[in-house]
């Protein structure tokens, strides 16, 4: 078994070559080893959780996406208002250094809900994050934005760094746990649940199981918070979004919970499928005498090319699908969903710099296109342009949020 496939098995994380790569040449140079074959070959279990332990500690900051919080303490309140008496549970997975449950406890005391009438319950696969989350104690990187008032309120400075207070230590418990594999409903279901830029890192298979498992976990009146990429993967599985602006909420579409997707192997960090445009309505009935030229009977049906690129994508055969949409791209060349596969292949065949130039052809073409959006997003973080991708994650929000109103607004 490769070490990508160790590292698959222990996390359930989908994640490149050049990932696992970066921080095996870390790991070596800790260890003072020289080839990587040999680290491979002779890696130990502790050596195992200290590569995984790079591999799963994402970057966070308090109140990221503050939208989401504000969502969740009005979903708080209606439980309160509702169901009086009973403690809302709150669940966030994973909680990678404390920073989102944190933000949540923070929220809800500023909004003036009493302490005992809330639990949060924190999950992570990383002990060294969560070693980090129970001291509460942060760097200025994990304060971003204008708006800082709430660390005056709820943080002591100590030298360098900022201490949580003892009050909102309280209302969070901090835990080891896999999502795919640990019972994290040991004390019953939760109403608010945080699953929040995860299921990016996940196959469609993996991320199905995932979803089946926050299913279970969630009330049935219950609301999750998912990563903007992830809404579609959520929908397609058993939710749907919920009316708040820039929070991407989502609820149960029915209480059983959804069975995971057949196994689809194209590998990418994210998981949007391209929408295949819609298939050209059939032509009239030719008059029994009539001659048809031969161009005219030889014209591409260009809806059932981009579905066959779409599925050769799914079933891996990339160089199948690329030569696919170059066919689409030669009878329609402004066609933006032949460019987002493009994309798709060229990023499993690790050309990121070809993959978001495709993208970028995408969503000139198509300004609204949601997934493309998405997929430029996620690169301009992984390259560390942070402005550039807070940019491109707003743009791709409003575009959500207006689809999902005109839905609405289609409904009898």
């Amino acid at each position: 078994m490769s070490l990508r496939d160790q590292v698959r098995t222990q996390t359930g994380l989908d994640l490149t070559a050049a990932e696992i790569d970066r921080a095996v040449a870390r790991r070596m140079a800790k260890c003072g080893q020289s080839e990587a074959a040999d680290y491979e070959a002779n890696i130990t279990l502790d050596e195992m959780r200290a590569l995984v332990e790079l591999l799963v500690v994402p970057e966070s900051w308090m109140f990221r996406d503050a939208d989401a919080f504000a969502a969740a303490v009005a979903a708080v309140q209606r439980r309160l208002s509702n169901a009086p008496g009973r403690a809302v549970r709150i669940l966030s997975v994973p909680c990678a250094g404390g920073e989102e449950p944190y933000s949540m406890a923070m929220a809800l005391s500023d909004a003036g809900v009493a302490p005992g009438s809330f639990r949060i319950e924190a999950f992570d696969l990383s002990e060294v994050a969560l070693e980090r989350a129970r001291r509460g104690l942060y760097t200025r990187n994990a304060f971003r934005g204008g708006d800082l008032a709430f660390r005056e309120r709820h943080f002591t400075e100590v030298g360098k760094e900022f201490q949580i207070s003892d009050a909102m230590r309280a209302q969070v418990r901090f835990s080891q746990g896999n999502l795919l594999v640990t019972d994290l409903a040991a004390g019953g279901r939760f109403d608010v649940v945080f699953c929040r830029n995860l299921l990016i890192y996940f196959d469609e298979p993996t991320a199905a199981t995932a979803i089946a498992r926050l299913h279970a976990l969630l009330d049935d009146d219950g609301v999750l918070f998912a990563g903007y990429a992830e809404v579609p993967t959520y929908c397609r599985n058993g939710f749907a979004s919920v009316r708040a602006a820039n929070a991407f909420a989502l609820q149960k579409t029915a209480p059983e919970a959804p069975q995971p997707a057949a196994a689809a192997p194209i590998e990418r960090r994210t998981r949007p499928r391209p929408v295949a445009a819609p298939a050209p309505a059939p032509a009239p009935a030719k008059p029994r005498l009539a001659r048809v030229p031969a161009a005219v009977r030889a014209a591409p049906d260009i809806g059932a090319m981009l579905a066959q690129a779409r599925r050769q994508a799914d079933q891996g055969d990339h160089a199948g699908a690329a030569g696919a949409c170059q066919r689409v791209l030669e009878n329609a060349p402004d066609s933006a969903d032949a460019y987002f596969i493009l994309g798709l292949t060229s990023e499993c065949g690790r050309d990121l710099a070809a993959a978001e130039g495709y993208w970028r052809r995408c969503v000139y073409l198509k300004p609204d296109h949601y997934e493309a959006l998405c997929h430029l997003a996620l690169l301009a973080g992984e390259r560390g342009d942070t402005a550039q991708a807070d940019a491109l994650r707003q743009r791709a929000a409003r575009v959500y949020q207006r689809a999902n109103d005109g839905v609405r607004k289609g409904r009898p």
